[in-house]
């Protein structure tokens, strides 16, 4: 028996069903090989499509992330850090005195302390009497400049280890 691949003729030379071939099997058999060539084409579009729209997704995702980033450093570098507590009065010959604080200045940072842990009066009390005897960093906004002051909390003629009094700031 003679073989009838996609493309042989299905008749004669003159013009009648082979018959050496099941004419109806073999075209039967084509029906579905062209079907499914078809199916397979559609499908492949189909994914080359969404590889396309995906690696376009990542790229616009990319540049929205680097953008967000950028901003993220613009802000961080412009934003000036929020004072968290003022300083109201400052007696005389204290500590707070001689280490150059004001009435005014705005604290942003005292000890360990700054905004993003700040929470009430007492994270500056317990700051103040573990660092008695020992230099203290405090940043404070003056004048709309970040000054930074080195102050020693001791015992001085006046009360408590400072001489100044630090309220809170509602943000």
């Amino acid at each position: 028996q003679s073989k009838a691949g996609m493309d042989e003729p299905l008749v004669d030379i003159e013009g009648y069903p082979r018959t050496d071939i099941n004419v109806y099997e073999v075209r039967t058999a084509r029906h579905n090989i062209i079907c499914l060539q078809n199916d397979h084409k559609a499908l492949m579009k189909q994914i080359e499509e969404a590889l396309h729209q995906l690696h376009e997704h990542d790229r616009e995702k990319h540049r929205q992330d680097e953008a967000e980033v950028h901003q993220e450093v613009m802000e961080q570098e412009n934003s000036v850090p929020s004072a968290f507590a003022k300083i109201d009065t400052v007696s005389p010959g204290s500590p707070a005195n001689t280490s150059g604080l004001q009435v005014g200045d705005e604290i942003i940072e005292f000890g360990s302390v700054n905004p993003r842990n700040f929470q009430n009066m007492q994270n500056i009390a317990t700051v103040v009497q573990r660092s008695e005897g020992k230099p203290l960093s405090i940043t404070v906004i003056r004048n709309g400049q970040n000054i930074h002051v080195n102050l020693i909390p001791q015992r001085w003629s006046g009360r408590g280890l400072l001489g100044c009094n630090i309220v809170p700031l509602q943000n």
